[in-house]
C-alpha cells in the first residue's frame, strides 16, 4: 500500500507558496500574476519564482543580495 504522506507534504508545501504568492500578488495589484498563480499548479514552482524575481514591492532576492554586499 502507498503511503499518503508524501502526498499530504506535498499539498502542505503547495499550499504554503500558492497562499503567500496569491497574498503577495494581491497586495501588489499584479492581477495577472494572481490569476496565473491561482489557475496553475506547480508545485510551488512557480509561486517561488514569482516571489524571488517578479513580484513588484521588497525583491527577497535583492534584498539578500544586499545583505551579502554590505557584510564583506
Amino acid at each position: 500500500m502507498i503511503s499518503s504522506l508524501p502526498f499530504l507534504l506535498l499539498m502542505i508545501w503547495s499550499l504554503f507558496w500558492k497562499g503567500w504568492a496569491l497574498w503577495k500578488a494581491a497586495q501588489n495589484e499584479q492581477k495577472q500574476w494572481f490569476t496565473v498563480i491561482l489557475i496553475l499548479n506547480s508545485v510551488g514552482i512557480l509561486e517561488i519564482i514569482y516571489l524571488l524575481f517578479f513580484q513588484a514591492k521588497g525583491r527577497y532576492w535583492e534584498k539578500v543580495i544586499s545583505k551579502l554586499k554590505t557584510k564583506h
